[in-house]
């Protein structure tokens, strides 16, 4: 089968006026393959810190000692451009809906002066109780944080 899967059309690449929040990332030898690009696993990857990042640096999230814990549900990514090394990615972070227990986030990453992204994708987070596993309400300051990043309606 060939082509595109029905309702599956490929998005445009976003821009970064659409986004108020970014981490820097500088790319590393080791994510260069052999075709001389960054390689596509480690946009993930990306996507990973720069969430997880923001976590630490917001007091949200303590890697080894916190009680709740966020863990991926869900991922993808569509690619527009090469990444290389050395070069820094920016990655645009945003959420798209914040729920009860769960946090969808856009992020797109920009070559260090790209205004377009060079990808993008949806990571899915769920609250969990560490030991237990089970997903618990986001609340308080957790919740007004992740506020601050929710997208606005255009």
């Amino acid at each position: 089968m060939t082509g595109t899967a029905p309702n599956m059309a490929r998005p445009h690449p976003l821009t970064r006026s659409g986004f108020t929040t970014f981490r820097p990332m500088p790319t590393r030898w080791m994510d260069v393959d052999i075709y001389g690009h960054v390689n596509n696993v480690q946009y993930l990857s990306f996507f990973d810190t720069a969430v997880n990042g923001w976590y630490v640096d917001e007091g949200l999230l303590a890697p080894t000692t916190s009680t709740h814990v966020f863990l991926v549900v869900e991922t993808g990514c569509h690619y527009f451009s090469e990444l290389v090394f050395p070069e820094t990615v920016w990655a645009g972070i945003r959420i798209e809906k914040l729920g009860s227990s769960s946090v969808v986030y856009t992020i797109a990453l920009f070559q260090e002066d790209g205004q377009r992204a060079a990808a993008q994708g949806r990571f899915v987070h769920v609250l969990v109780d560490r030991a237990t596993r089970r997903p618990v309400p986001i609340e308080g300051n957790m919740r007004d944080k992740l506020q601050t990043l929710v997208a606005s309606t255009e």
